[in-house]
This record gives C-alpha cells, structure tokens and sequence, in this order.
C-alpha cells in the first residue's frame, strides 16, 4: 500500500459558468430502492470474487431487506417535532432515544422467514431470535444501538442490525429534507444520529466533486467536506491511499495520522456503479491493509461486528 494522491485543495468544484453551486446538504434515503440496489450490486461483486459465498449471503440478506421495507408501515414522524428537533441541533430519530415502533420486529420477522431452514449455524440463531419474546428483542435492540451485544452474538447482531436499516430507513425516507439541519458534530447522520459506513464522491451533477457520507443505520447521506479527517476534523496530516499497484482504483482509503484513523472513499467518476454500502462490504482487502498499517477504522459497519 502507498500513498499516491494529495487530499484536494477544496472542497467543491465551482460552476465553470461562474460562482459556486451549493451542494444539497442531505439526501433522504429512497426506501424502495436502497436496499435492492445494493443486493443488485453485491451480486455483480460476487462474480470471481474471493469471498464470493459471504457476498452471495449478504445479497440474499439486502433482498430481503427490500421485501421487508415494502411490507412494515411505521409511524409517519410528526413534522413539526422534526423540525423543532432538528433546529435544536439534535437528530429526530436519534438511535439511541427513539421509542421504537413494533414495526422493526415486524421487518425482522420477514429477514428470519427468509432464512429458515439455513445451514446449522445460521439456523441456530434464527431459530433463537424466533423464540425470543418482545422484551428480549427490544433488548438486543438496545444492545446493538449501543455498542453492547458481545462478539458471541455476532450471528443475533447481523439479524438485528438489518431489520433496524429497514425500519429506520423506512422512518428516514418519511422525513422532509428542507426540516433537517447538518449537526454541529458532522460526521453523524443529522437524522439519526449514526456514524456513516463509507462516503461516495459525485462525479456529475450539480456539484461534482462533492462528498457525500451514508448512514449505517437510517441511509441517510448528508455532506461532509473533502480534505477533512471525517472523525476528527484535521486536515494537516491526511493521505488518500490505495492498494499498491491499484492507484486507479475507484475505493480508495482516507487515513488521518492526527487520530490515526480511516475512512474510505468511493469515486463516482471512476465507476459508476458504486454503493456505499456493498462495495464497502466487498473491499475487505482494503480494510486489512491499512489496519495492518496502523490506522483504525473510524467506525464499524454493522454487518461486520464481532
């Protein structure tokens, strides 16, 4: 691995006719597409892919997740709290305070039908996260929004962890852009509160250039500026790397030697057809490298906890 490319000097491009284009600063998630693009792309990823089988299973997994999100109703978020909630520099659907709807168990129950009768393992946890009474659901809820299911329970965590994007999703994609505000602590999501699983840079549009961070829970994408450490807002002490020999890549790593993090980076302009959050899954092989190295992830992707 090496360091091939300077962070850029700003943190947009301008219109060439004149004057600088706004980005949008949040990009509601769209509930009937979010979940079957990414099942879509984790299935071209899986093609000749060396973990192809686990990127096959994660594919099943976001399918299901697009049936579920079609299929709960939660509650419409009431707009003026959103708006109130949001003016006061909070996230309105705060992960870690929001009184959860029922719904998300409803969401699922429809990932472990889709599961039933797996190989042993995974049967094991299906079979467990099916006998488990509300109360007990509710709790592991509460334990995976906080950080607190141990590693032992890493099959419960992937369960959980996927019907809650569902129900966020879903809860996220109800919510007015125009009621929500950056928070002042920019690398959460402004509307749930999460920290992001990787960042997509546009390559048309309005403002191309522009960096966009994607929520691990609610989908929610918001603008974060290019050239600034995602976790610890420096920017004297950034690189751009990418495996050695795949300076062209289209996934590269962001790391910060301030707070000896990472984060990664998506270039629209050198494919297209990148998700943030399959291709986050797929580039494992970046992860170990620069980890190895000595930088930190600046947060984890619920699909690999444990």
């Amino acid at each position: 691995m090496r360091q091939f490319e300077a962070p850029p000097s700003a943190a947009w491009v301008g219109n060439p006719q004149g004057g600088v284009s706004a980005p949008d600063p949040i990009l509601p998630p769209d509930a009937a597409t979010r979940f079957k693009r990414t099942a879509a792309r984790l299935a071209d990823l899986a093609n000749d892919h060396p973990m192809s089988d686990w990127l096959l299973f994660l594919c099943n997994l976001s399918q299901a997740q697009h049936e579920a999100a079609q299929a709960i109703q939660p509650p419409v978020p009431d707009a003026d709290r959103i708006a109130r909630t949001a003016a006061a520099g909070m996230p309105p659907l705060a992960a870690d305070g929001h009184r959860r709807d029922a719904s998300w168990r409803e969401a699922l129950g429809h990932l472990l039908e889709r599961f039933d009768g797996a190989e042993e393992a995974l049967a094991a946890v299906v079979t467990d996260l099916k006998s488990r009474s509300e109360a007990e659901l509710e709790a592991l809820a509460d334990a995976f929004l906080g950080g607190s299911l141990p590693p032992e329970q890493a099959g419960h965590s992937l369960f959980i962890a996927a019907a809650l994007q569902v129900y966020f999703t879903r809860l996220a994609a109800g919510l007015p852009a125009d009621h929500l505000r950056l928070l002042p602590e920019r690398n959460l999501c402004p509307c749930c509160g999460s920290t992001s699983v990787s960042s997509l840079v546009t390559a048309s549009g309005k403002t191309p250039g522009v960096r966009y961070l994607y929520c691990s829970l609610c989908s929610t994408a918001w603008n974060h500026v290019r050239a600034v450490c995602i976790t610890c807002g420096q920017s004297g002490k950034l690189a751009v790397r990418a495996i050695e020999g795949e300076e062209e890549a289209s996934i590269k790593a962001e790391t910060c030697d301030d707070c000896h993090t990472y984060s990664k980076s998506l270039y629209l302009a050198k494919d297209t057809e990148l998700d943030p959050y399959a291709d986050d899954l797929a580039s494992l092989g970046l992860d170990l490298l620069v980890s190895e190295a000595g930088w930190a992830r600046h947060a984890p992707n619920p699909f690999l906890l444990g």
